[in-house]
């Protein structure tokens, strides 16, 4: 099977969460998500996206995502989540064919409405998140 890219929008754009649940020594490149909106999840400092035909997300694009590392990643992910083929630009001119992890239904009622900044992740929600979500060091 070859490998499909990731598009990551949330906690997965930070090279070491990436590493660290996929298994993978990653390689980001900037891609942009059109039609879907990135939402904070109530109470979390990680975010989901929803469709949304007005939408814009930016985000990063992993390019040769194992299967071993899928398995991981939608472990990872839950059930809150599914994973979703998407169309995807990256920085450089052209569609890639990737997949992300967008909200079920049964969740969107968790999502906050503004958007979820990556900068301030980094800055004030990175060390709580790994403290917090470090089971999955078990993957």
């Amino acid at each position: 099977m070859k490998p499909c890219p990731l598009f990551a929008y949330g906690t997965l754009m930070c090279a070491e969460i990436m590493a660290t649940v996929s298994g993978l020594k990653p390689v980001a490149a900037p891609a942009t998500l059109a039609g879907y909106s990135r939402y904070r999840v109530r109470a979390e400092s990680y975010p989901g996206i929803v469709s949304d035909p007005h939408g814009r997300v930016q985000g990063v694009l992993y390019s040769a995502v194992t299967a071993e590392a899928w398995r991981r990643l939608d472990r990872f992910e839950g059930e809150m989540y599914e994973r979703r083929p998407v169309e995807v630009r990256p920085a450089h001119d052209g569609i890639v064919l990737a997949h992300t992890y967008v909200v079920t239904d049964r969740y969107r009622g968790q999502l906050e409405r503004h958007d979820w900044d990556f900068d301030d992740f980094l800055e004030a929600g990175k060390a709580a998140f790994l403290e917090e979500y470090g089971g999955w060091l078990q993957l």
